[in-house]
């Protein structure tokens, strides 16, 4: 990385941290918290997930509606079905998320030598929570949750906000992400350079788009020049 470089951006989910169980097990888990017997399973939800698309605020509202309408259906009021959808939210945020290995040590040694800022598609209130999971959630000067606070990623409006932020301009920043068709197309649109790091290390031999820097692992990005 050349020493034009003064502000570096993660993503969050799949970069910097990761679901730590299958989704089925969340809900189960929901439903023994919330004192309720399994009324529907995982499938049910994402058969019906583009439903209500069009009239939820965010993801957290459109479970607690969709969960609802499964209680009714199952023979139960709507209020048992929020519960489990507040208590589904409380497992997948807070308890069944882990940080990636090497993703601490890379942003605390990039914090030594950059300005770090988060950029991350998702409702401020989910990622905060797996922020505060991991430990990290002093980890970044500013944090921008696309799709709310700007349009989602791949737009360059989030990347703008959080240079603007940092007191730093395209040309003098990087972006970290594991998505080609967010991170790094995103970064590209908003003409910062960009770090690909996918998921569980699976690299393609032709990236569309192509990165400025691939690295397999998250941890690989503790020890510049790169």
């Amino acid at each position: 990385m050349n020493g034009d470089v003064d502000a570096i951006c993660f993503d969050l989910d799949e970069t910097l941290c990761t679901y730590s169980q299958p989704g089925a097990d969340v809900l189960d888990r929901a439903f023994d918290r919330a004192g309720v017997a399994r009324l529907w399973v995982l499938e049910d939800y994402h058969d019906l997930y583009g439903d209500y698309l069009a009239e939820s605020t965010d993801v957290e509202d459109l479970r607690r509606r969709c969960f609802a309408d499964l209680a009714v259906e199952a023979g139960h009021d709507r209020e048992t079905g929020r519960a489990v959808a507040d208590e589904f939210a409380a497992v997948r945020d807070q308890d069944a998320v882990d940080l990636l290995p090497g993703a601490r040590e890379a942003v605390e040694a990039l914090s030594d030598r950059y300005r770090l800022g988060l950029v991350t598609n998702g409702a401020p209130g989910m990622q905060r929570t797996k922020l505060e999971a991991i430990g990290l959630a002093d980890a970044f000067e500013t944090a921008v949750y696309a799709g709310y606070d700007t349009p989602p990623k791949p737009a360059p409006e989030p990347f703008s906000a959080a240079l603007d932020a940092l007191g730093s301009t395209p040309d003098r920043a990087v972006h970290v992400g594991n998505s080609l068709s967010s991170d790094v197309a995103g970064a590209r649109a908003a003409g910062l350079r960009s770090v690909w790091v996918p998921h569980e290390g699976r690299i393609p031999e032709t990236p569309d788009p192509t990165p400025d820097h691939t690295f397999e692992t998250v941890a690989a990005l503790a020890t510049p020049p790169w």
